[in-house]
């Protein structure tokens, strides 16, 4: 079993950059494609990218794609999510978790984490 704690959102302007963490427990957390989605209010949550277990292959939403970068390093059993260039319509609860099954939709995904509040607002 894998446990996820995600850190690193905030307050921040349009325009400004946040980089999101995901720390995992468990020593199989390397095996695992795994994923970022968020949930705004009033929304169901919803996917935004994805990087496979060897890290060899990403995939993104189209409305995050050239300002969102996710990552992992294995040596640290972490996740990053790198945000660029926010938009007030990123404002979400952001959520990392393990893929458990073939596909990117939300019942694919596992393990997840309480997330971390991105607010993006002038």
């Amino acid at each position: 079993q894998v446990h996820l704690v995600e850190s690193g959102g905030g307050l921040v302007q349009p325009g400004d950059s946040l980089r999101l963490s995901c720390v995992a427990s468990g020593s199989t957390f390397s095996r695992y494609s795994t994923g970022w989605f968020r949930q705004a209010p009033g929304k169901e949550r919803e996917f935004v990218a994805h990087i496979s277990w060897s890290g060899a292959s990403t995939d993104y939403a189209d409305s995050v794609k050239g300002r969102f970068t996710i990552s992992r390093d294995y040596a640290k059993n972490t996740l990053y999510l790198q945000m660029n260039n926010l938009k007030p319509e990123d404002t979400a609860v952001y959520h990392c978790a393990v893929r458990i099954l073939d596909g990117l939709r939300l019942e694919a995904f596992g393990s997840w984490g309480p997330g971390t509040q991105v607010t993006v607002s002038s």
